[in-house]
């Protein structure tokens, strides 16, 4: 579905990404670990369209494409839900769903014109149920009133609501309690069962360990290893991390 290929990105004097490949297969979550520093941020930002790449390709659906703002990325297919979700508390579930995208009533013509409310109700219910997201009372609901495994909820909805192809989800646990993580991975599940191409920057190793197909780490802008679901252990994934694992013998 997503391929990058040689991404190389610098700041100033600080190489942040060098000759990184990258790849996101439909119905795949892959999860993208690594310190602080090692270049994850940097690399969705590249796909987000947030930064542009000082060299490499991607690849999209089998053919290079030019990333140079977020809009691009929406246009193909590409979304992403940053650790802050960018949901606005003072509106409610139906209202951020479509923030920016809002349906209005035919082309009636003047400056005013009147949003297709029920039109919008009716779509963003559809997603939610079929996401089988069900701890949403109404989507009449203020976001401010939600529980933080709910916000999540609603912003990977939103995500996914507009035909989108991969989503790439920052941190989508972060903060959350135990019963809020186990709703947000449920998501996630069902995004693959959906054939949804699914990206997931997490620090949190027993949940990419439940939830990833592949995991790849960065480490000081480099992709340094790859493991594949159920051939990794926390040892081995942490050891990547930090360059241990490298160091044993047969292990590159």
């Amino acid at each position: 579905m997503l391929e990058l290929r040689g991404i190389s990105k610098h700041f100033g004097a600080v190489q942040a990404l060098t000759e990184v490949d990258f790849e996101v297969y439909p119905g795949e979550v892959v999860a993208l670990v690594g310190d602080n520093g090692a270049g994850k941020s940097t690399l969705v930002k590249c796909v987000a369209g947030t930064h542009a790449p000082d060299d490499g390709q991607i690849v999209f659906e089998g053919r290079e494409v030019k990333i140079a703002s977020p809009s691009d990325a929406t246009h193909l297919g590409i979304e992403t839900v940053y650790q802050d979700l960018a949901l606005c508390d003072n509106l409610d579930v139906v209202q951020n769903m479509f923030l920016g995208r809002e349906r209005v009533v035919g082309n009636l013509p003047g400056l005013v014109v009147p949003l297709s409310e029920l039109d919008m109700e009716r779509r963003s219910l559809d997603v939610l149920v079929g996401l089988r997201v069900t701890t949403i009372g109404s989507v009449r609901t203020k976001v401010a009133s939600l529980s933080g495994g709910q916000r999540q909820s609603v912003a990977i909805s939103k995500a996914v609501m507009w035909n989108s192809k991969v989503v790439l989800l920052d941190e989508p646990t972060a903060a959350l309690g135990v019963a809020q993580t186990e709703q947000v991975l449920a998501l996630i599940a069902r995004l693959r069962e959906q054939g949804l191409g699914v990206v997931i920057i997490s620090h949190n190793l027993a949940e990419v360990l439940d939830v990833a197909d592949r995991i790849i780490v960065l480490r000081l802008g480099r992709r340094v290893a790859t493991f594949n679901r159920g051939e990794a252990s926390p040892d081995d994934v942490v050891g990547a991390i930090t360059g241990a694992w490298t160091l044993k013998a047969g292990k590159r």
